[in-house]
């Protein structure tokens, strides 16, 4: 099957003209890359919640995980789904937007209107497809170090996030020390284990494997790899869940038949629910984005970029972090956050660490976790007293 791609087709609007916020940086304010190459120019989408208060004291900035974007609260505008973190942000939630002003932006390399494959690359006047210069995570830092620049925040209050989201978190507290108030990463890890490089490499080779992939020029010949990038999806997702998650949601149960069909269709609930998440999932993203941030995962590994002591990417460190982890996250392991832990430690930052009692998963940090969510609050109050902020359920000034 091949699916043609108009012009109005709603993802390829979104990447042109996304329904956020947008920085625009030209050719005078480039940014450097990982790859060393400088990019410019480039665009960031992102969304804010809630007001800035007077000194700019209260700003936090929440990075989304691998196939998420800047609708961290809001209906997304492709699918209509409530926001990634629609559980703890929003008036009188842990990240409380009458008390602070919440910045999620898109990644670079994404596809919600931040720079990525699908943008128009000005050079050529086409898609970059595969000209784009391959994305880190540190590069996805960096670029929204400049955004949270030109919103005029000399310090963040917290960076926060899970998974893919956390690597960027670590990356600010590392880069950035002296902007980093307190730092939440959540099931996440400091490098990716070569367990989790495999699995992308399998979701990578799947869609380079469509035919309709056309070597990454599938946009200007009008078609998409729909049929590579669900299989994609559909092996990522099981790594998202938990074998508990998945016995007491679907079992052995068969869809809608009493017997066995002897065929291929999807006789089992697993197999139709992983189809259904492959087949929504091609709506509202590109396939090279896919492999631009799976790429960027892989190439991860901050004590890499410290002469190989994760101390030392965070010595010296004034940032307060809380670390948290997922007891059936077999995904970033909670033995991968207390080696997070141990190097924080041995660089005397100050550190607390929860480890979250629930069979959900990796993906438990998406879903209405109670004792994770009571973490989340906490942590932030106790940050908040610190840094002299109203306490909850204060208006700011």
């Amino acid at each position: 099957m091949t699916e043609t791609l108009p012009d109005s087709h709603p993802s390829l609007a979104e990447a042109a003209q996304p329904h956020s916020k947008v920085a625009v940086f030209d050719e005078s304010q480039p940014l450097a890359m990982s790859a060393g190459v400088s990019l410019s120019p480039f665009t960031i989408a992102y969304q804010t919640y809630g007001a800035l208060n007077a000194d700019k004291s209260n700003a936090i900035l929440l990075c989304h995980a691998l196939t998420g974007d800047q609708h961290v609260a809001n209906s997304h505008p492709l699918t209509g789904k409530p926001g990634w973190w629609s559980a703890l942000v929003g008036p009188g939630k842990p990240f409380d937007t009458d008390k602070y002003f919440i910045i999620c932006s898109n990644v670079l390399g994404g596809c919600m209107g931040t720079t990525g494959p699908a943008s128009i690359n000005p050079a050529t006047g086409r898609a970059y497809g595969l000209d784009l210069p391959v994305v880190t995570i540190a590069d996805m830092a960096r670029a929204q170090a400049m955004l949270i620049d030109r919103l005029g925040i000399d310090t963040l209050f917290c960076v926060a996030g899970g998974s893919m989201g956390g690597m960027q978190v670590l990356q600010w507290a590392a880069l950035y020390p002296e902007r980093v108030f307190s730092a939440m990463p959540i099931a996440t890890a400091a490098r990716h284990s070569s367990q989790n490089i495999a699995f992308h490499e399998v979701g990578r080779q799947a869609i380079m494997a469509d035919p309709d992939w056309r070597g990454g020029d599938y946009l200007a010949q009008g078609v998409r790899p729909v049929k590579g990038l669900g299989v994609a999806r559909m092996a990522a997702h099981i790594t998202y869940l938990s074998e508990e998650a998945l016995q007491r949601k679907f079992g052995r149960k068969l869809q809608d038949r009493a017997e066995p069909t002897f065929s291929f269709d999807a006789d089992f609930q697993v197999e139709n629910y992983l189809r259904h998440q492959g087949s929504t999932f091609v709506d509202r993203f590109d396939a090279n984005s896919y492999l631009y941030v799976t790429r960027a995962c892989d190439y991860f590994d901050l004590a890499q970029d410290y002469g190989g002591s994760l101390a030392h990417a965070f010595q010296g460190s004034r940032t307060r972090f809380c670390v948290v982890s997922f007891t059936s996250d077999w995904l970033y392991t909670t033995a991968e956050s207390r080696a997070i832990v141990h190097a924080l430690n041995a660089g005397g930052a100050p550190v607390s660490f929860v480890e979250i009692e629930t069979d959900k998963g990796h993906d438990a940090f998406l879903l209405d976790e109670p004792d994770f969510i009571a973490t989340t609050r906490g942590s932030l109050r106790g940050a908040a007293k610190a840094r002299g902020l109203p306490d909850a359920g204060e208006k700011i000034p």
